[in-house]
């Protein structure tokens, strides 16, 4: 992918980040009208108000502008109620809201969100199912509480986990937690399944399930994607002994993805191809496809290649504006696809679609290294 496209999706998406820091309402950014611009927003975070707060400090990162750090301390600032939430995905927003900052630019107060977020991680675990369930406050899940398990709840979390282990202690949790996950969610031919009722007693299973595919037994195609950075995260940390699991959830997105690599909302439509795309689960595979790529020598090439691939798509052809007649303003990733099963968001803007193409193309500048997110 030449410098080029690379520096021009970046400064496109700047612009959106202007626009949307412009936009006075309350609340964080949760998806988009591709049309508009204007945002749906949740007055707490939900669960993907950190990858707002993580496209701040990735801006600030690459810029060294003070309105991106000023931004990205405030709006990280706003997550501390959730850190009582009952509700795993809460990994999501204290990587990337706080421990992004933390690490990537030194921010103190940063730091001890990150921290006090893990800390309550660690509260939710239960030892003898040796995971981290959902919990009773988990965001957008039809079944909730001690015995459901989500593919979600690898990236972030585990991450979060492993890096802690000096002050916390809590590394050994993140390690069960990931692997638990993998016996629950992850088919023998490295397909992932959503969803998992476990016995909260042994963590053994009791059926697997999705929230948002089309059906229990498909492959939606954020379910592979959040398999595929959690796996690569726990890499990125030093966990060698997940390699194995990694390429095998790796190379089933890569021997199905589409020929363009921008992913089919759940692998298993029987529509395709006249259905929706996910351009946001095409971001998170191609983040990890980075990832792993620098981690794993010998599929590096290839996975190098198909996230490139991925990512100059997502940037020409779904990256606004999309043609020289495109008015839209610049920066918006459309084409996201939320839930489908509800019909929520279905050609949408969702702003962790924005958060890892611009990670990708941040990485791919060689502001930062694929495996420091």
């Amino acid at each position: 992918m030449d410098k080029t496209t690379v520096d021009n999706a970046i400064a496109r998406m700047c612009q959106r980040i202007d626009a949307t820091l412009a936009q006075q309402h309350e609340g964080f950014p949760h998806y988009g009208n591709p049309e508009d611009g204007t945002w749906v927003r949740s007055p707490g975070g939900d669960w993907t108000g950190g990858f707002w707060v993580g496209q701040l400090w990735l801006a600030a990162l690459h810029t060294e502008q003070a309105r991106y750090l000023d931004g990205a301390r405030r709006w990280s600032a706003l997550l501390t109620p959730r850190v009582s939430s009952n509700s795993v995905f809460k990994g999501f927003l204290f990587w990337y809201g706080a421990h992004l900052g933390a690490t990537l630019l030194a921010d103190k107060e940063a730091q001890a969100l990150a921290s006090a977020g893990t800390r309550s991680l660690v509260d939710m675990y239960n030892p003898k199912a040796r995971l981290i369930p959902l919990g009773l406050e988990a965001e957008e899940a039809s079944s909730v509480g001690a015995h459901e398990a989500n593919i979600d709840a690898l990236p972030g979390t585990v991450a979060l986990l492993l890096s802690h282990e000096p002050t916390l202690k809590s590394a050994e949790i993140g390690r069960q937690h990931l692997r638990q996950h993998i016996a629950l969610c992850v088919r023998d031919d490295g397909s992932v399944c959503q969803s998992a009722t476990f016995h909260p007693e042994s963590g053994s299973l009791i059926k697997r399930y999705t929230h948002k595919g089309i059906h229990d037994s498909s492959t939606w195609g954020r379910a592979q994607a959040w398999a595929m950075l959690g796996l690569a995260q726990a890499l990125s940390l030093g966990e060698k002994t997940f390699e194995t699991d990694a390429i095998r959830v790796a190379d089933w997105w890569l021997a199905h993805a589409p020929a363009d690599g921008v992913a089919f909302w759940d692998f298993d439509d029987p529509s395709i191809p006249n259905t929706n795309r996910d351009t946001s689960a095409t971001a998170i595979a191609a983040a990890s496809l980075l990832k792993l790529a620098a981690l794993i020598p010998s599929r590096a090439k290839a996975y190098r290649e198909a996230a490139e691939t991925a990512i100059e798509r997502l940037a020409v052809h779904y990256l606004t504006p999309v043609s020289p007649k495109d008015l839209r303003q610049p920066g918006i990733l459309t084409a996201g696809c939320f839930n489908k099963r509800n019909g929520v968001a279905m050609e949408n803007e969702l702003i962790w679609g924005d958060y890892f193409l611009f990670e990708c193309l941040l990485a791919l500048a060689g502001t930062l290294k694929p495996t420091q997110a």
